[in-house]
C-alpha cells in the first residue's frame, strides 16, 4: 500500500469570495507538495461560483505574494485576493 502524506492549509476568503463560499475561512486537507494552482482547482470544484473570479485573484501565502506554482507547506495560510473595484473618480479642477 502506498500512503500519501497529507497536510492542512488554512484558506481565508475576502469580499466576493466570502459571499460565494458563505464563509470567511476554512481548513483544506491536501496531499504534500500541493501547489496553489492545485488548491485553487480543488476550491473551484467545491464552489463552482468561484471560477470566474479566482482566475483574476492574486495569491498570498503567510502574507507574502506568490505565484500559482508555489508549493504549499503544512500549516500555511493561503489567501486569494480578488480584484477590487469601486471608488469615485474626481475631475481635476485645477
Amino acid at each position: 500500500m502506498c500512503y500519501t502524506r497529507r497536510m492542512k492549509i488554512y484558506i481565508r476568503y475576502f469580499a466576493s469570495l466570502r459571499e460565494i463560499t458563505g464563509r470567511g475561512e476554512e481548513t483544506l486537507d491536501v496531499p504534500e507538495e500541493t501547489s496553489i494552482a492545485t488548491a485553487r482547482t480543488e476550491l473551484i470544484a467545491r464552489y463552482p461560483g468561484l471560477q470566474p473570479i479566482m482566475q483574476r485573484c492574486i495569491s498570498a501565502v503567510n502574507r507574502h505574494y506568490v505565484d500559482a506554482e508555489t508549493l504549499l507547506q503544512d500549516g500555511d495560510e493561503l489567501v486569494f485576493i480578488p480584484p477590487m473595484g469601486g471608488g469615485v473618480l474626481r475631475e481635476d479642477r485645477g
